[in-house]
């Protein structure tokens, strides 16, 4: 930080689509935060996103980067697959981070970068970003309340049509199983898997079936799984990836009643109870981490901890590897 401002200055690697809406423009719409630097591999594009973002530096090294002594946090917005490899860097550099999400391709590296920053005593922040949306945070109060009673089950199923570029074969990381075992399910799955630990709590035991029916790359695009939470609720999940809908739907069943949702649509979330039925719409912001950014920044004051770290990261990858086979 600096010293007279107290800004926190980020340097982003990797500024690709997800940076463009999504996270970017939340680090600048954040009090106290600002980006300082952003690296990519490609020099145009690097200097292009620069100048259309305001941001006054640019690099083609991540080293650079990382280093820069006007640099006080580092934002990981890389495919999964890089990580590791930068987390590390980071860790041993001193600096706070975010990292896009999945935080790692398995467990055992996420349990890595984790403990790497622990050992400094650095937070990590992981960009499950839903755990932070007002949407979502109200299921979580109607949980906590217990406005539906007990919670007994949790049930998702998510489905997806095949895309053109599933089918014409050309290159998406997404689905290259040495990246991403599970293809869009690590993509998607992850975050509402996340979710349900941040409502329910973590996972003890996980069971699942994965495989590839279409053939169409090398990653797997479909799974199931039942899983029991530590709390005792049960769940369970459906993962397709060349169905001829696209579907989402999340049923929470409790002792007094059901929450329905979706992770990715926006949908109205319906709350039945004894009382009747109630719909209830809850948007999201233009820049969808807005609230994940500056709850981070809630956190490196001290004021309050940030519900997604390293360490509640690396329980979701678990769980993942123990459906996938991983």
């Amino acid at each position: 930080m600096t010293e007279n401002t107290k800004t926190i200055r980020w340097g982003i690697i990797g500024c690709g689509n997800v940076t463009e809406l999504k996270s970017g423009p939340a680090y600048q719409k954040t009090t106290g935060f600002t980006i300082q630097a952003v690296m990519r591999r490609d020099p145009e594009k690097v200097k292009d996103y620069a100048k259309r973002h305001g941001i006054p530096k640019f690099y083609t090294d991540a080293d650079a980067l990382i280093n820069d002594p006007e640099i006080d946090a580092v934002y990981i917005a890389t495919p999964p697959d890089t990580h590791k490899y930068y987390g590390l860097k980071v860790a041993e550099v001193g600096k706070p981070c975010c990292i896009e999400k999945p935080l790692a391709p398995n467990y055992q590296d996420c349990l890595a970068i984790a403990e790497a920053f622990e050992s400094k005593n650095i937070p990590v922040f992981v960009a499950y970003y839903r755990r932070t949306l007002p949407r979502f945070e109200q299921i979580k109060k109607w949980i906590d309340s217990k406005t539906i009673g007990e919670i007994r089950h949790i049930r998702w199923h998510l489905s997806k049509p095949t895309t053109n570029q599933d089918r014409s074969g050309e290159y998406n990381w997404r689905t290259d199983i040495k990246i991403a075992t599970g293809g869009y399910f690590d993509d998607l799955a992850s975050h509402g898997l996340d979710l349900f630990i941040h409502y329910l709590g973590p996972i003890k035991e996980v069971s699942g079936i994965s495989l590839n029916q279409q053939g169409l790359y090398t990653s797997k695009d479909a799974a199931v799984a039942n899983w029991l939470h530590e709390s005792g609720v049960t769940g369970s999940g459906s993962w397709n990836f060349g169905s001829f809908e696209r579907e989402d739907i999340v049923e929470i069943y409790g002792s007094e009643g059901k929450i329905t949702f979706s992770v990715f649509e926006n949908h109205p979330i319906i709350l039945k109870t004894a009382a009747g039925e109630t719909t209830h719409n809850i948007t999201h912001p233009e820049n969808i981490q807005l609230y994940h950014v500056e709850q981070m920044r809630e956190d490196l004051l001290g004021n309050q901890k940030h519900p997604s770290n390293g360490f509640t990261a690396a329980h979701t990858s678990w769980v993942m590897d123990q459906i996938i086979g991983n």
